[in-house]
């Protein structure tokens, strides 16, 4: 697959990444609330405005876009020793299902914590399925037991 170009996206492919990330979710939890066509300029505009903070990449093969990765920046409280910090998300990490297999999502995801590299975040977080965790502990990711989370609605525990 020779003709695979990894890229920055750009706002001209904002539309085809709506479309993969209304497919994922079509393909991960069933037929989404909002319809294609509902979901696409909400999604454009959500990506205009969130460019600062969301970071997308993007597989174009022949100019087709076919694969995108996310990668979101959160600043963290400064401290003594290093006032600029932030820490970071890789999200939505997307190949079409006919182009699986042949490295594309790796390549997503290298681009992507390229990016992180040279942002200087102290860490790369992903949610992960169940079917992806072999791919990103080939690219570092591994379990923490001291990475935790909660759902905000979460009773404590007594």
């Amino acid at each position: 697959m020779n003709d695979v170009v990894i890229r920055t996206a750009g706002p001209e492919d904002l539309h085809a990444v709506a479309e993969l990330r209304w497919l994922w979710e079509q393909e991960n939890r069933g037929t989404p609330d909002l319809t294609l066509d509902e979901f696409v300029p909400r999604f454009v505009d959500w990506g205009k405005q969130h460019q600062g903070s969301h970071h997308c990449f993007v597989a174009a093969l022949d100019g087709s876009v076919v694969g995108m990765a996310w990668l979101a920046i959160t600043p963290r409280v400064p401290q003594p020793r290093s006032f600029e910090r932030a820490s970071a998300d890789m999200q939505c990490v997307y190949v079409r299902p006919e182009l699986r297999g042949d490295g594309l999502g790796g390549q997503l995801v290298e681009a992507v914590l390229e990016l992180a590299r040279e942002l200087g975040v102290e860490r790369v977080t992903v949610h992960s399925s169940d079917r992806a965790v072999s791919a990103y502990t080939r690219h570092g990711f591994a379990v923490s037991p001291l990475l935790l989370q909660t759902g905000p609605g979460a009773a404590a525990a007594t």
